[in-house]
This record gives structure tokens, C-alpha cells and sequence, in this order.
């Protein structure tokens, strides 16, 4: 499966859990985890509400996609 967001390393590098994450959200823990590990993607509404919670960039939690070479 292909990684596209990093909210699991973003909880991970501040000590919180998925079920702290999923009271502030009013979501489950199951869909907390299912957008940790990349099953499901969160909405750009709860992007954005995840990066205020986190207190980072909404950048900071969507992998980079590589440049293509042939674009270089």
C-alpha cells in the first residue's frame, strides 16, 4: 500500500496516542488507525483540523512525492 500521509510519525514524534487523537477528532480509534497506517485518507477538512491539533504544517503530514526525472 502506498504511504501517503505521516500522521502515525507526526503522533509518534510527540508522544501522543491514536486515542487522544481520535477524542480531539470525535472519531473512532479504528478510523484514527485506519489513516495511520495508510488505509484510508483523511478529508482535506480533517487534514487541516489534524494539523491544528498536531500544531504543524499540513505539510508536515503528507509524504513528498518525488520529482519525476524527465521533468529535471
Amino acid at each position: 500500500m502506498e504511504k501517503l500521509n505521516r500522521i502515525k510519525e507526526v503522533l509518534e514524534a510527540q508522544g501522543r496516542s491514536q486515542a487522544w487523537l481520535a477524542g480531539k477528532m470525535g472519531v473512532s480509534r479504528n478510523a484514527i488507525n485506519a489513516m495511520c497506517n495508510n488505509r484510508s485518507q483523511p478529508s482535506l477538512k480533517k487534514l487541516n483540523k489534524l494539523a491544528v491539533l498536531l500544531d504543524v504544517d499540513v505539510c508536515e503530514l503528507l509524504e513528498r512525492t518525488p520529482k519525476d526525472e524527465s521533468e529535471q
